[in-house]
């Protein structure tokens, strides 16, 4: 019998959606993150409330990897209407786990697995009075079984639940009762694997979070000073605005009993764009979360944003599209869509997180970004880095200096009479593109101006002159050029001598970081480049030109990183190829290592 791996496993729980898996789900991920064991999980879940299937992967990886794994180890078995697929989603060698409270069904058999039944329903029925509750509680029955399989201390798990319900002694002796039915049914059975085993690691995961991207970065907007925010739910991005629902009254102070900020639900996406734009131009640091959809139905204020220079910030959860997609599963696909949102000629600032700590620092550095270029800032995440779970460091909760870049006040302006200067609302006084602006409230009588989303010149004033409108899209397109200097440049990591290299960005670098391992495994060493902002800064074009071939990961069918590049420098975006993953699901390594394989062989023989 082969030696079992410690700590490198893949559990995949298949059940229905609504069926409350999502806390047995829940307990089972914490308990081993609990031993100390790096792990990360992805939920694959349909877009409808209740009834179709839903899958949750768990992969506890001692190395640390914290993208999904390209093999099922374990696939719990509890959706009849995917059992058909669900079996042959397991590896060979892997295990299956099943409620035989009634007999296997012949065509549900495979060779090459185990099977492992346990009577889930007759065990709970026997523990739980007939009530949906105990519909629910069924799925306690696995993580016991689990638990006795793969070493789980129950301990442990206990030690979650009071976590999770502290204050319901109640619901946590129901639940563990449970748990407790299926390890101590697996282990009066004697049930044996020996595929893997779990294996606490002292002082692992020490200081550790488990947290969500949404999370991370509501928590970056309200430490970088976020007052008003407007939105309207829509999958994925909706957790997002209800995390700043839930931690602004704890941490924004109030000011004589009244709050020091905003939270609007819209009517729809369009409503609340033109709020933030709106409290944007009045001076407060504002912002909405959304995904694909959404930002279509905003372009026209986000249009108006940009040329009547607000700044406004738009955090966009990515999803599967076009029109509804796929609403509930991750992609990329979304960066030429926020790189040029609006009609006529716009180009946009984007942040690009990548994990945790970067969805907390880009989402509390956007509102600097939108104040100083007084510009709408995108923010640009996807479902898998915003709804998945993610092991992670603690987040540097140290607020943000607040950079109001060129806004004057009243005294400001009387300083600037007195030397003889004139305020100009969207003149080039400083030759990098970006004007003085001043809010409402400013006292000096030189503050006002018109706002206008049609034809100005410099001093604001309503022009359809041809000098005036090109002048006005230069100095925009001079202010875009200027903020590459300021952008989050890239994180690049190279060794002499390597001539090849792979860029990604977002939710992409951690299948990157483990298939540039297994790359090096089989004989090819890579340099990689995180890009983690759009403009483009020099150091992409110096990557470029320091390798023979660069291939770019991203996770859309078009290739869209990879055209921006290539519309910026064809000569050196002709070095890349792409690397394009597109399925809906969060990318793996084995995806990478594959596609990097293959289109080395064409190549060859090309």
């Amino acid at each position: 019998m082969d030696t079992p791996l410690i700590n490198d496993l893949n559990i995949c729980v298949a059940t229905e959606n609504g069926s409350g898996s999502a806390s047995s789900n829940n307990i089972l991920f914490k308990a081993i993150f609990k031993m100390g064991i790096p792990c990360s999980s992805k939920n694959m879940f349909p877009s409808n409330i209740q009834g179709l299937p839903t899958w949750y992967q768990i992969r506890a990886c001692a190395d640390g990897y914290m993208s999904r794994k390209d093999v099922i180890d374990v696939m719990v078995m509890f959706n009849e209407a995917t059992a058909a697929k669900d079996i042959y989603r397991v590896r060979d060698g892997g295990i299956i786990l099943y409620d035989d409270s009634t007999p296997l069904q012949a065509s549900l058999k495979r060779d090459g697995v185990q099977y492992v039944g346990f009577p889930a329903n007759k065990l709970v029925s026997k523990l739980v009075p007939a009530s949906p509750l105990r519909a629910k509680q069924r799925n306690m029955v696995y993580v016991g079984a689990l638990a006795y399989l793969f070493g789980i201390d129950m301990a442990v798990i206990k030690a979650v639940l009071e976590d999770t319900f502290g204050k319901k002694p109640a619901v946590i002796e129901s639940n563990l009762v449970c748990i407790d039915a299926g390890y101590q049914y697996c282990k009066e059975q004697g049930v044996k694997q020996n595929i893997a085993r779990l294996e606490p690691i002292p002082g692992g995961n020490q200081g550790k979070i488990i947290t969500e991207g949404n999370t991370a970065a509501a928590l970056g907007a309200i430490y970088g000073g976020a007052s008003v925010i407007c939105w309207y739910p829509i999958t994925p991005s909706s957790s997002l605005a209800e995390s700043m629902e839930y931690y602004l009254p704890r941490l924004r102070k109030q000011i004589d009993g009244k709050k020091t900020y905003a939270i609007v639900q819209a009517e729809d996406e369009i409503a609340s764009a033109g709020m933030i734009v709106g409290a944007g131009w009045a001076g407060a640091r504002s912002m909405t979360s959304t995904s694909g959809p959404g930002v279509s139905l905003m372009n026209e204020s986000i249009g108006l944003a940009y040329y009547a220079e607000i700044p406004c910030v738009f955090f966009i959860i990515q999803r599967g599209g076009p029109s509804t997609g796929l609403p509930t599963r991750t992609q990329q696909a979304d960066i030429s869509l926020m790189y040029g949102a609006s009609h006529g000629d716009t180009r946009h600032i984007i942040l690009i997180p990548h994990d945790m700590n970067s969805c907390f620092d880009l989402a509390r550095q956007s509102f600097n970004y939108a104040d100083r270029f007084q510009t709408p800032v995108f923010v640009a995440m996807d479902l898998d880095l915003g709804m998945n779970m993610w092991s992670s460091e603690p987040l540097k909760l140290n607020q943000e200096t607040y950079d109001q870049g060129k806004r004057l006040s009243a005294q400001d302006l009387e300083d600037w009479t007195k030397a003889g200067k004139k305020f100009r609302r969207y003149f080039d006084q400083d030759g990098d593109g970006i004007p003085y602006r001043t809010v409402p409230g400013n006292q000096n009588r030189m503050a006002s101006y018109f706002t206008r989303g049609s034809g100005h010149d410099a001093d604001a004033r309503y022009s359809e002159d041809e000098h005036d409108y090109k002048y006005i899209l230069d100095r925009l397109r001079k202010k875009f050029d200027t903020s590459r200097k300021f952008v989050p440049k890239p994180i690049v990591e190279k060794e002499k001598g390597v001539k090849t290299g792979i860029i990604c960005y977002g939710s992409s670098y951690e299948p990157v970081r483990e298939a540039r391992d297994r790359l090096k495994t089989r004989g090819l060493k890579t340099n990689h480049m995180l890009i983690r902002a759009l403009p483009l800064t020099s150091e992409v074009m110096d990557f470029l030109a320091e390798h023979d071939t660069v291939y770019l990961v991203e996770q859309n069918r078009d290739a869209q990183m990879a055209a921006i590049i290539k519309d910026e420098n064809p000569l050196l975006g002709a070095k890349i190829t792409s690397i394009l993953v597109y399925n809906g699901l969060p990318v793996s390594a084995g995806e990478v290592v594959k596609q990097i394989f293959d289109a080395a062989q064409t190549a060859k023989t090309a």
